[in-house]
């Protein structure tokens, strides 16, 4: 079958859309080799170049029509999770949409299943897109098709019209490729449904004279069951039983569920009229009856396991959100005082295990009082978000930054060298000293500094913090805006020190 399926176009990694292709060429013993290579790392490993949900979802319909039952479930989960997260829009959304509800009424899911698919379409009429536009709707449309058969009310009749018209705006906006013979051949089953018989037959010969070229064999089932119909209804048995007969051989090619079980049940009642022989009709069509309530079953089944795997996902993913938010500063998003806690000993441990030398720095921001005073606690609360972007700047991303109270600060240097605390202390300094603070707190007569005491370890967090505070007491009292190091922490006694910082009053 020719790649000519809008959803290719862009928006899968090319293996994906070659198993697709082998699949709809009815080739499943070469996509069964070629969907193993794709898993054989992780099946959900998506690159960051691709919509995740998109290529998720995709790959539970390939694991689905593979009988990847339980693959299938958690994939479709999974995306359906990104998609309820992520409240996309555009025409990767409405694509995904729209193949999550396809599969939903596959699967037998079919309470979202419609609304999904409904949404797609609203979905794609605001991205603009009218490919994307005419593919969901061509889905829709189909899952309307399948749900009026076999019904004989108005509910039945308004469906197909509904779905009718959706094939028609379909077949006005698609470009020659999958999506106008699905249309083409849906559609001829729609008009069979409203009763245009003329209509019916015409446009499933156009979609059988396009499909056949490119072996689009779910185009072409379709048309030959709507060809099936429409000579059931003129009383031709025999040239229906043979229609009836190709149009369920193409959805067992391709193992359309959704096809196979209405192809089915038509050929068995098609047969049970010609009574050729009665026995056997009569036997098949109880077999078939049998089997749809069997399939029926496990169909709601699955959807129950489909619906249950997703919330498990969600209330997963939240447990983790509120985890992770229960270990961070709403105000300056850096780890909070429980996040220090709870890590640092960690991180201790394996520097220690590597032989370096962790390094923690005390931080606490210099005339805080007087901005709070001056320009206010929202310029407060601005200013100490300054300093934890400054602290990011200025450090590792693998180094724990932590606001440990009001205005201090904490920063623990992980798999460091041994003259890299001060170093970095001194940087951190210079960097908000050197600040533009006017922006944050306007023109005050002191702009905030910082003073710095440092530490090293080995040793436990409650030992470097408690070293750390005595530097910090130092660098407050000698004047403010400047680092301070632990006694312990240098080789040098303190009146043989280096300068590192300003000694200025502020």
């Amino acid at each position: 079958m020719r790649q000519d399926f809008p959803l290719m176009a862009g928006q899968l990694p090319a293996q994906d859309r070659e198993i697709r292709s082998l699949l709809d060429s009815g080739r499943f013993e070469e996509a069964d080799v070629a969907f193993d290579e794709l898993t054989s790392i992780r099946p959900n490993l998506v690159g960051d170049q691709w919509n995740r949900a998109t290529v998720l979802v995709h790959r539970a319909s390939l694991a689905w029509r593979l009988d990847r039952i339980p693959l299938a479930l958690e994939l479709a989960a999974e995306g359906w999770t990104e998609l309820d997260v992520d409240h996309p829009s555009g025409v990767s959304a409405a694509h995904t949409i729209s193949m999550l509800g396809y599969l939903l009424e596959t699967i037998g899911h079919r309470a979202p299943a419609l609304e999904l698919m409904a949404l797609s379409v609203q979905v794609a009429r605001k991205s603009g897109e009218k490919s994307t536009l005419a593919h969901c709707l061509t889905r829709e449309a189909n899952s309307l098709v399948f749900r009026a058969v076999g019904r004989r009310n108005e509910s039945a009749a308004e469906q197909f019209e509904q779905a009718r018209a959706l094939f028609e705006e379909a077949r006005t906006l698609a470009s020659p490729g999958q999506v106008q013979r699905s249309a083409l051949a849906g559609g001829s089953r729609a008009h069979a449904g409203v009763g245009d018989l003329d209509a019916a037959e015409r446009l499933a010969h156009e979609a059988l004279r396009l499909s056949g070229p490119v072996r689009d064999l779910f185009s072409s089932s379709v048309a030959n069951w709507t060809l099936a119909v429409v000579r059931r209804a003129q009383d031709r048995l025999t040239d229906a039983r043979t229609f009836a007969s190709r149009a369920l051989d193409g959805a067992e090619s391709i193992r359309d569920t959704m096809l196979m079980m209405r192809f089915s049940l038509d050929l068995a009642s098609i047969c049970g009229q010609l009574s050729d022989p009665v026995g056997e009709s009569e036997a098949l069509r109880r077999t078939v009856d049998a089997s749809s309530l069997a399939v029926e079953t496990l169909q709601e089944g699955l959807g129950q396991a489909l619906e249950q795997r997703r919330v498990a996902v969600q209330a997963q993913r939240m447990a983790m959100a509120a985890q992770e938010a229960a270990l961070r500063d709403p105000l300056t998003g850096l780890t909070n005082r429980l996040g220090l806690e709870r890590r640092a000993p960690v991180l201790l441990e394996q520097t220690a295990a590597k032989g370096r030398v962790p390094w923690l720095m005390l931080v606490d921001v210099d005339w805080f009082k007087d901005v709070n005073d001056d320009a206010g606690h929202a310029a407060g609360d601005a200013a100490l978000q300054e300093v934890a972007h400054l602290l990011r700047r200025e450090c590792r991303v693998d180094d724990l930054i932590c606001r440990w109270a009001g205005d201090e600060f904490v920063v623990l240097l992980v798999d460091a060298s041994e003259e890299s605390g001060p170093a970095v202390a001194e940087r951190i300094r210079a960097a908000v000293d050197a600040h533009d603070w006017r922006l944050v707190v306007g023109r005050m007569k002191q702009p905030p500094t910082v003073s710095i005491g440092v530490a090293a370890g080995p040793a436990e967090l409650e030992h470097l913090f408690a070293a750390a505070d005595i530097a910090l007491y130092r660098a407050k009292r000698a004047g403010r805006n400047r680092v301070e190091i632990d006694d312990e922490s240098s080789t040098q006694d303190e009146s043989e020190m280096p300068t590192i910082s300003p000694t200025d009053s502020r």
